[in-house]
Formats: structure tokens, C-alpha cells, sequence
């Protein structure tokens, strides 16, 4: 039952990922219907986690509890746009390189590679360009989970 739920979460993130990252609301007659703002990575160890992502991105996560659970949030740009992340450890978050996958626009895919790989990422997807001005890339992150980056040069 538990393995049935954590698929189910995985799908859920799935679906909303594609809809946040791209930056799309759906669309019922001309309204939006719904917008994707918050997203859940799942570790298996906060502290590792926590070190990973912030020596990757160069960013400073902020740490919480929430019902129980450790987390850590990503900083916003404050925007509106995007959805926010959060790293999120506990029972009922289980990494995976076969679930949703998390694409991280940044300005230089080339720097946050080299910095993923000095802290042990393995490379599952070489930079490629996929269309015009567009690259990506993806890596395993310190808890498993396959991690994608865009670049987009205007």
C-alpha cells in the first residue's frame, strides 16, 4: 500500500511539474482553471540534501518542520512566476530516478554540471541542445532522483 502511494505522489508530481516549469495555467475557456505553485522533492537525508543543493545552485535553502517533517525551501524570485520547491524528508518521501522530473532553468548549465560532479553527481543526460538557443542536461542528485536543467539563451 505505501509503494501504491508513493507512486501516486510521484504521478501527481509528474503532472504538475510539466505544468509549472513550462509556466502554463490550464486553460477553460480563456480562464485559468489552475496553476501549479509548490513542488516537493523527496530525500531520504535532509542534511545531505541540503548541502548538495545549495553547493550545486549557490543558493541558501531554508530550513522548517512541518507536521513532522523535516524541509528545506528554495528562495523565490518573488515574481509570481515559477512554483516553489522544497526538499522534504520523511515516510512518505522515497527518491527516485523513474519518478517526476524537476527542471531547474539556469543561466549556465556548464557551471552547475561541474559543480554537481564535484559533489558526486553521476551525469545521466549530457548537455544536448533541443531546439534554438535551448540546452539541457541531467544528473542524479545526493538522494537519487534524476534532476533536470534547462538553458535558454534569448
Amino acid at each position: 500500500m505505501h509503494s501504491v502511494f508513493a507512486r501516486f505522489v510521484q504521478a501527481l508530481l509528474l503532472v504538475s511539474l510539466v505544468v509549472a516549469l513550462l509556466g502554463c495555467a490550464a486553460q477553460k475557456g480563456g480562464n485559468a482553471v489552475f496553476e501549479v505553485r509548490y513542488l516537493e522533492i523527496p530525500v531520504s537525508n535532509i542534511e545531505r540534501a541540503v548541502d548538495f543543493y545549495e553547493f550545486v545552485f549557490g543558493v541558501e535553502l531554508e530550513r522548517v518542520v512541518v507536521d513532522g517533517y523535516e524541509m528545506a525551501h528554495f528562495p523565490t524570485l518573488g515574481d509570481g512566476k515559477g512554483a516553489d520547491v522544497t526538499l522534504a524528508q520523511g515516510d512518505v518521501y522515497i527518491p527516485s530516478k523513474t519518478g517526476a522530473i524537476i527542471y531547474f532553468h539556469v543561466p549556465d548549465i556548464d557551471a552547475v554540471m561541474i559543480r554537481a560532479a564535484e559533489r558526486g553527481a553521476e551525469t545521466l543526460y549530457a548537455k544536448k541542445k533541443v531546439a534554438p538557443g535551448t540546452w539541457v542536461a541531467e544528473f542524479e542528485d545526493s538522494e537519487g532522483n534524476r534532476v533536470a536543467l534547462s538553458q535558454k539563451n534569448e
